[in-house]
């Protein structure tokens, strides 16, 4: 039997309207450390967007090296998959891979390639992506493939795709039938069974899943585009997924398990209700000799503070905001640096423009154990400007949420798909050109 522990979307080093998520980050990754040693599990995977952003803070970066140094510590066997996501830079993940890899633990930031002078071309080297997975006596019970995130300059958009309905669909699915003839010929070269477990990894988002509001993006070709569950072969025992923050399985109809795992902590308010895990898969011999018997296990992550909007849903007027303040329980906590305070964002119903509605709220909270990092405003029936609506720092503007407002107040209406996927692509490239 071999025991796999599947996480996904750190994003280290995010701050949530500025306020710095460390805390948070730390009391996870040491309730991850304790998860290791408690489960004796053989392998970590940790599908993607490790990091927030790909020039990470430098605390980020120690914290992430440090958790890999205690881990190995904790557990000298453990093998650690590490692939690249759409927020990581390939090259910074890859860099030190090889100092890595001489621990034990095994880092695919992007998809590289190696030049092949009979074929006049470079190739992808698959043999990168291509990692056995060990028992605590060091014997192989599975191999993983590691794909990172893909990439547009990763797909082949030659003759053999041009005639396609969606060029980058197929391009990915050739990707993912190509990592899977070379875990058939990896399994031949090293005489493993048959019946050895296989595993996938990716980050990427799926047909039939569920986006959070604003914190996520379709990220195939920076689009709408999402890709089908039959891109992974059906042999596959088990897909981890990294990319969408809201832990769930994706529907299919064949034998393979595919799973996003979700971030361990929220990541922005409407995060606020997720139930954030890690996933637990164990493969053990099976009565059929061409398979593994797997069962999966969640395992809820304790949140280290809280996240709350006041109201729960819609808006409320300032009276009765006031009202529904009282009714909390913010009490006062030992931590002079109030790192696990509750963070709170109050949704204001309002008739016309109040300057001082933040002083408002501020005023109700002030014997409050609470920090209040976004005040939320809406008119009902109004076509107010932008400037007007929002009641809140330039800092706490997220760029999309500028975007649909602006549409919505121009055209009485949410953004078409394929114009905010327009968008998408837009912001996408300034990140990556930051």
């Amino acid at each position: 039997m071999i025991k796999i522990l599947h996480t996904a979307d750190w994003h280290l080093g995010h701050r949530l309207h500025g306020i710095s998520r460390k805390y948070e980050h730390d009391c996870f990754l040491n309730w991850l450390l304790e998860q290791i040693k408690h489960t004796q599990a053989d392998v970590l995977l940790i599908a993607g967007d490790i990091f927030d952003s790909a020039n990470p803070p430098a605390d980020a970066q120690s914290m992430f090296y440090n958790f890999l140094i205690k881990a190995k510590q904790y557990s000298p066997l453990l093998d650690i998959i590490i692939i690249g996501g759409n927020h990581d830079s390939a090259s910074r993940l890859d860099a030190p891979s090889q100092i890595l890899e001489s621990l034990g633990i095994k880092v695919i930031g992007g998809l590289t390639r190696r030049e092949n002078t009979s074929l006049e071309k470079n190739i992808i080297d698959w043999s990168r992506l291509i990692v056995p997975l060990t028992d605590k006596n060091g014997d192989i019970k599975a191999i993983c493939g590691a794909m990172p995130f893909i990439r547009n300059v990763d797909i082949n958009d030659g003759e053999m795709l041009s005639d396609c309905n969606d060029p980058l669909i197929a391009g990915v699915e050739q990707l993912y039938q190509q990592l899977y003839i070379n875990m058939q010929d990896y399994k031949a070269e090293h005489n493993l069974s048959d019946s050895i477990g296989q595993i996938v990894t990716g980050h990427c988002y799926m047909v039939g899943t569920e986006l959070s509001e604003l914190s996520e993006r379709r990220i195939l070709g920076g689009n709408q585009h999402a890709l089908p569950a039959q891109i992974f072969n059906e042999a596959i025992d088990y897909v981890a997924l990294g990319h969408l923050h809201k832990a769930q399985k994706v529907t299919t109809n064949k034998n393979t398990l595919i799973h996003y795992s979700g971030s361990p902590i929220p990541l922005s308010f409407t995060e606020r209700n997720y139930q954030h895990q890690i996933m637990q898969i164990c493969l053990s011999d099976s009565e059929h000799k061409t398979r593994k018997k797997i069962t999966t296990e969640k395992i809820r992550i304790p949140r280290a503070v809280a996240i709350k909007s006041i109201p729960d849903r819609g808006y409320a007027s300032v009276a009765k905001l006031e009202i529904l303040i009282n009714e909390q329980n913010f009490e006062a906590h030992d931590n002079s640096e109030h790192l696990n305070e509750p963070m709170l964002e109050v949704r204001v119903e309002l008739d016309k423009p109040e300057p001082d509605l933040r002083q408002q709220i501020e005023s109700m909270l002030e014997d409050k154990a609470v920090r209040l990092l976004k005040l939320s405003t809406h008119y009902p029936g109004k076509g107010e400007s932008l400037a007007e609506k929002q009641q809140t720092r330039l800092e706490e503007l997220h760029p999309e949420d500028v975007f649909q407002q602006c549409y919505q107040r121009t055209f009485a209406q949410q953004a078409p798909d394929k114009i905010t996927g327009l968008f998408h692509e837009l912001l996408e490239s300034v990140e990556e050109n930051k």
